[in-house]
């Protein structure tokens, strides 16, 4: 079944990706598709929890301590985005890597809670340095993750031995 749900989503990726295949590798082309679509599910659970789980109200853990219904609606969606990010990511961008599953889920964790302590810092720095045009500076934020992400992902995640690379390009 797994199979047969990556041939459907593979065939619909590489159909839109044939008119900018000069433009884009296929990896990178399917990166930004299954990225993209994560992303979409992501900010849509954020906006369910904050305002249908949570009705913008505080999270009260212990004592004194509070999760505002930001942070906690961040929480909850990145647990329902997180496993269809990896899957998309193994089975999708980076089939071809040979590197074991528990191997993969653990650097596809590490990486993604460092670009979130990235997205944190960077977001900060620029709302220091550029407060009065927030959106363009969440903006350069993205863009920074997104390939930084990328480049870690092909790099490190999903890596590819080099002899495998040889022999997948020939």
């Amino acid at each position: 079944m797994l199979k047969a749900a990556r041939h459907i989503i593979v065939g619909i990726i590489d159909f839109f990706h044939k008119p900018f295949a000069k433009l884009i590798p296929t990896t990178t082309f399917r990166y930004l598709a299954c990225g993209g679509t994560n992303t979409v599910l992501n900010i849509f659970i954020q906006f369910l929890a904050i305002n249908f789980v949570l009705h913008k109200q505080s999270v009260h853990v212990y004592g004194n301590f509070i999760i505002s219904p930001e942070v906690a609606a961040y929480m909850i969606a990145f647990c329902f985005s997180f496993p269809p990010g990896f899957i998309m990511s193994r089975y999708i961008v980076f089939p071809e890597s040979q590197l074991h599953g528990r191997v993969q889920l653990f650097r596809y964790g590490l990486t993604t809670i460092s670009f979130i302590i990235i997205s944190y810092l960077l977001v900060r720095f620029f709302a220091f340095t550029n407060p009065e045009h927030p959106t363009v500076s969440y903006t350069f934020v993205c863009i920074i993750t997104a390939v930084l992400s990328y480049i870690s992902q092909r790099k490190f995640t999903f890596k590819v031995d080099p002899v495998e690379e040889e022999i997948l390009s020939e």
